[in-house]
C-alpha cells in the first residue's frame, strides 16, 4: 500500500442541467467540459462568458477605499511644496512590484521621490524606527508604506513625532488596534466601501496609482500580475481580472528588467501564464530578499538602461541558484535531525540562513507529512524562524497557547513566523506534543486535495486540454482542475541532475497519456506498482513543433500490498526511512554481506516473530521454499515487501553437484583423510575444479551424513563410513528446494513475483 501525500476529497458532484449542457455544446465544448464547470458552480453560459472576459471597464473605482482621497490629497501637497516622499516597501516579489508601481507613478507625476525596502535579517519585517529615523534625518517628509504597514505602530507612531507623516497602503490582516497613520489605504477596512477586499499589496499600490494618475495605468499591468500571481493571493474577482490583463500585457511589455528576467529564467515571453510567473519569476524576485538587500530588484523593475537590467537580472538568477544550493543543503541537514517520534517537529541549528527556513519547513512538511517548524540559532542565542503545518493543525492557533515562549510571533494557520530563546525549544517541543495529544488531533492525513473528476485516458485530448485553459489564470479559491487516471505505467524513466524528476506513460488498451512527476524521484519504485492510482493537472507539452497532452503528478496512491524490486545489489545499503521496517534473513551467512549498521537490524527467521509488529518487509536473502514468503505475507498486515533476495551459496547458478563431482571430493578426502579447511578450501576447489561455495555445500552433505568429521575447521575423513545416499541429506534436500526458489525469485520478472505473491 502507498498511501496519498493529500487528503483526497473530490469536488461535489450533481446532475447537469440539460439547457446548460446542450448551450455549451453549441459553442462547441465537450460534455466533460461542461461537466466540470456545472460542479464549480458555474451553471449559466453568462456566468462562463463573464469568467473568460477581461476588462478594464470592470475594474473598481479606487476611490471606495477608505482615505484614497485623504492620501492622494497628502501626495499632491508634498509635489507642490517639493517635499521628499519616501516609498518603504517589503522584501519579496509583492514588495517590490509594490514599489516599483508607486516609484513609477509618483517620478510620473514630478514627485521628489525615493524608496527603500528593509534587509530582512538587519530590520526585519514592516516599519523599521531605525530605518524609518535615518530617512527622516535625510529630509523625507512624507513616507508611503506599499505591502506593508498595518502592524508597524511603533515606527509610524515615532515618525508621527518627528512631524512626518505616514500613508499605509497595506492587503494584510488588519491587527485589533491600527497604527495612528495620516491615513489607511487597505482594500478590507472596516470603514471603507471596497467591493473586493482579496486585492495583493501590488493591487492596492496600483489602486493608489490609478487615484494619482486618474486613469488606469496600462503599462503598470505588468507589475500588479506578478506581484498578484507571486503573493498567492485569490485568483478570483478583481484580481483575476487584473492578471488576464496583466498577462496580455507582459506579451507586449517593454519593460527592459522585465525582458531579461525573462530571458534569464528561460521564459518565452508568448507563452508566459501564471504557472511561469510563480515558478520562474516569482521566486528570482523572492531569493534576493531572502540572502540579502532586495534593493537592486526595484530597480531592475524601473531601469530604462539596457546593460544595467542585464546585469540586474543576471544577479537575480545567479542568487536564485545560490538559494536553490541553500536550500537543498539546508533540507538534507534538517531531515537528518527529524525525530519521527515527534507529532510536529521542531527542528533548530545553528548557522542556518534564517530566510531559506519557510521553504525548508514546506520541503521536510512535504517529505515528512508532518507539521514542520525549522529555525536557525545564532551567536547570541536567538532561534529564529518559520514553521508550516497542514489542513489538520492550525499551526497559528497552537502557538498562540504558548506565545510566553516567544519574542516574536505572527502568521496565519498554514504559516507561522517566530522568534525565541534557544533555550526555550525543548520546552515548546514538549507543549506542541502535548497539545496535539490533549486536542486528539489526528495528523494522519495530509492537506486537502480538491478533485474535479476521474477521467478515463481515453477522454484526454488537446482539445478538452485547450478547453481547460478558458478557466485560467488558476491560483488560490480557482485552482487548476485536478483528476485522477488510471493506467498502465510504461517507458518509465529519472530525469534530472540528480534522477529527482520522474517521466512516464499510462496505458490501457485504447490511450496513452505522457506523464511527469518534478520532485518524484524517490518515489519511482511505488509509481511503477500496478493498480496505481495518478492525481495531476493537465497541460500542453510541446516540443519541436508538435503538442502533446502530458499529466503533471501532484500525488499517488495504490492499494494492496507494494512489492518492490531491490535485486539490483547497489540499492541494498540504502535504508528504509519509513515504517515499522522488519530486515529478514533466512540463513545467518547471509548478514555477513550487508553492511554493519545494517547487519544491526537484521532478524533471523523463526516462526515466532510478531508480524503484526511491523508494516514493511525486506527479504534480505532467498527462502529454502519460496511458499515460505507467501505464508509469512498471508501472516502478517504488510503494505510493502521489498526484495533483495541475495543468494549466499549462488544455489541456482551452482545446481547441484554431480554424482562424480561427489565421487572426486570423496576419493579426495581418501587421499587426504585430514584438511585444514579454512585455509585449503580454496586449493582443493581449483584442484577439483569445482566452484568454492559448491564446495562448501557438498562439505555440509559430508559432514551430516558423517562421512567427515569437522573440529575447529580441521576435516578428517571417518573411517569406515556407513554407506547412505546423498539424497538422505536434509540439507540436499533443502538445496533442490532452494534452486526451485531462487530460480522462481530471482530469474523472474518482478511482475510474475508480484501476480505470484498477490495470488
Amino acid at each position: 500500500m502507498k498511501k496519498s501525500s493529500f487528503d483526497w476529497q473530490f469536488r461535489e458532484s450533481s446532475s447537469i442541467d440539460s439547457t446548460f449542457k446542450a448551450e455549451l455544446a453549441n459553442q462547441g465544448y465537450s460534455e466533460t467540459f461542461a461537466e466540470l464547470l456545472w460542479n464549480r458552480d458555474i451553471h449559466t453560459l453568462e456566468a462562463f462568458k463573464q469568467l473568460m472576459k477581461a476588462n478594464i471597464d470592470d475594474l473598481h473605482d479606487p476611490f471606495l477605499m477608505h482615505d484614497m482621497d485623504k492620501a492622494v490629497d497628502r501626495i499632491q501637497i508634498a509635489i507642490m511644496e517639493g517635499q521628499p516622499i519616501l516609498i518603504y516597501g517589503d522584501y519579496d516579489a509583492d514588495g517590490i512590484t509594490s514599489t516599483s508601481i508607486m516609484l513609477e507613478t509618483l517620478e510620473m507625476i514630478g514627485a521628489n521621490v525615493q524608496y527603500v525596502l528593509p534587509n530582512r535579517f538587519i530590520h526585519g519585517y514592516g516599519p523599521n524606527k531605525e530605518l524609518f529615523a535615518e530617512k527622516i534625518n535625510e529630509g523625507v517628509k512624507l513616507i508611503v508604506t506599499v505591502d506593508n504597514g498595518v502592524a508597524g505602530n511603533e515606527a509610524i507612531e515615532f515618525a508621527n513625532s518627528q512631524g512626518v507623516d505616514v500613508i499605509v497602503t497595506d492587503h494584510h490582516e488588519m491587527p485589533p488596534v491600527l497604527p495612528d497613520a495620516y491615513c489607511i489605504i487597505h482594500p478590507r477596512h472596516p470603514e471603507g466601501s471596497y467591493p473586493f477586499g482579496e486585492l495583493a499589496g501590488a493591487g492596492v499600490a496600483f489602486k493608489l496609482a490609478t487615484a494619482l494618475l486618474e486613469e488606469v495605468p496600462l503599462e503598470m499591468l505588468d507589475l500588479v500580475t506578478i506581484g498578484t500571481v507571486a503573493d498567492l493571493v485569490s485568483m478570483t474577482g478583481e484580481n483575476r481580472n487584473l492578471v488576464k490583463l496583466g498577462l496580455q500585457a507582459i506579451k507586449q511589455t517593454q519593460r527592459l528588467g522585465l525582458l531579461e528576467l525573462l530571458k534569464v529564467s528561460s521564459v518565452d515571453l508568448q507563452k508566459v501564464d501564471e504557472t511561469s510567473i510563480g515558478f520562474s519569476l516569482g521566486p528570482r524576485l523572492n531569493a534576493i530578499g531572502r540572502l540579502g538587500d532586495p534593493n537592486p530588484a526595484v530597480e531592475l523593475m524601473t531601469t530604462f538602461d539596457d546593460e544595467v537590467a542585464q546585469n540586474l537580472a543576471e544577479k537575480l538568477n545567479k542568487i536564485n541558484e545560490d538559494r536553490k544550493t541553500i536550500v537543498q543543503e539546508t533540507t538534507a541537514e534538517a531531515i537528518a535531525l527529524v525525530n519521527p517520534g515527534d507529532a510536529v517537529h521542531l527542528i533548530a541549528k545553528e548557522g542556518w540562513n534564517p530566510g531559506v527556513l519557510g521553504i525548508v519547513a514546506g520541503n521536510i512538511l512535504k517529505q515528512t507529512g508532518c507539521p514542520t517548524i525549522v529555525l536557525s540559532i545564532d551567536e547570541n542565542g536567538v532561534a529564529k524562524g518559520s514553521g508550516r503545518s497542514i489542513d489538520a493543525l492550525d499551526l497559528f492557533s497552537m502557538l498562540n497557547t504558548m506565545r510566553s515562549e516567544f519574542t516574536h510571533f505572527g502568521g496565519h494557520a498554514a504559516a507561522v513566523g517566530l522568534t525565541m530563546p534557544s533555550e526555550n525549544i525543548d520546552t515548546l517541543r514538549k507543549m506542541m506534543n502535548d497539545y496535539i495529544a490533549a486536542q486528539k488531533i489526528d495528523l494522519t492525513k495530509g492537506s486537502a486535495l480538491l478533485i474535479d473528476k476521474s477521467l478515463a485516458l481515453s477522454e484526454i485530448n488537446l482539445k478538452f486540454v485547450e478547453e481547460l485553459k478558458k478557466l485560467a489564470p488558476f491560483g488560490t479559491d480557482n485552482p487548476a482542475p485536478n483528476f485522477l487516471v488510471e493506467g498502465h505505467v510504461d517507458s518509465f524513466k529519472q530525469i534530472g541532475s540528480e534522477q529527482q524528476h520522474v517521466k512516464f506513460s499510462l496505458k490501457n488498451e485504447e490511450s496513452q497519456l505522457d506523464a511527469i512527476g518534478f520532485g518524484f524521484g524517490k518515489d519511482s519504485e511505488e509509481i511503477q506498482q500496478p493498480d496505481t492510482r495518478f492525481i495531476g493537472d493537465l497541460e500542453i507539452n510541446e516540443w519541436n513543433g508538435k503538442k502533446k497532452v502530458q499529466l503533471r503528478l501532484i500525488d499517488f496512491a495504490s492499494e494492496g500490498l507494494q512489492v518492490i524490486d531491490r535485486r539490483a545489489k547497489y540499492t541494498w545499503n540504502e535504508r528504509i526511512e519509513n515504517g515499522r521496517v522488519l530486515y529478514l534473513a533466512f540463513q545467518s551467512t547471509s548478514q555477513k554481506f550487508f553492511s554493519k549498521e545494517l547487519q544491526e537490524s537484521i532478524t533471523l527467521y523463526n516462526p515466532a516473530i510478531e508480524w503484526s509488529n511491523y508494516d514493511q518487509l525486506v527479504v534480505l536473502d532467498c527462502p529454502d521454499y519460496k511458499e515460505l514468503l507467501k505464508k509469512i505475507l498471508t501472516t502478517g498486515n504488510f503494505e510493502r515487501i521489498y526484495l533483495y533476495l541475495y543468494s549466499p551459496d549462488d544455489a541456482y547458478l551452482n545446481g547441484l553437484p554431480t554424482r562424480d563431482q561427489f565421487t572426486k571430493l570423496y576419493k579426495f578426502f581418501m587421499k587426504q583423510p585430514r584438511v585444514d579447511i579454512r585455509f585449503k578450501l580454496k586449493f582443493v576447489s581449483n584442484y577439483l575444479r569445482i566452484p568454492e561455495k559448491l564446495l562448501v555445500f557438498m562439505i555440509h552433505v559430508f559432514s551430516e551424513l558423517k562421512f567427515v568429521t569437522i573440529d575447529d575447521g580441521v576435516l578428517q575423513m571417518v573411517e569406515s563410513p556407513q554407506t547412505r545416499a546423498f539424497e538422505e541429506s536434509e540439507i540436499y534436500q533443502s538445496r533442490i528446494s532452494r534452486i526451485d526458489s531462487e530460480e522462481f525469485l530471482l530469474m523472474n520478472d518482478i511482475q510474475t513475483i508480484r501476480n505470484w505473491l498477490k495470488s
